[in-house]
């Protein structure tokens, strides 16, 4: 079992950037696969990045370009860097982890971007 903690959502003026974090519980060496995902008012959960175990990193094309995730593994924590934001990016964001075939999501964090 993993606890996860997201931190780091808010409101801001489209253009603007905020980093989201999410901090586990315990070592993250362990989980295949760790990424966020969002949620938007009436829409599906989608993707928004993943990085591997390995490093790899995969984006949806909506946000290449100006969104990067990274990890801290002395931390047990990852981030989303988030520029150039746009109000089509509100959304519920999720934090998720993978290990094996366990799946753990974070409680979700706000971002509200204003047009």
């Amino acid at each position: 079992q993993v606890q996860l903690v997201e931190s780091g959502g808010g409101l801001v003026q489209a253009g603007g950037s905020l980093r989201l974090s999410c901090a586990a519980s315990r070592n993250i060496f362990s989980f295949n696969d760790m990424g966020w995902y969002r949620q938007a008012p009436g829409k599906q959960r989608e993707l928004v990045a993943r990085i591997t175990s390995g490093g790899s990193t995969v984006y949806a094309e909506s946000v290449k370009g100006r969104f990067t995730i990274s990890r801290d593994n002395a931390k047990n924590t990852i981030y989303l860097g988030m520029n150039s934001l746009k109000p089509e990016d509100t959304a519920v964001y999720y934090c998720h982890f993978l290990q094996i075939l366990n799946h753990y999501w974070g409680q979700g964090t706000q971002v509200t971007v204003s047009s």
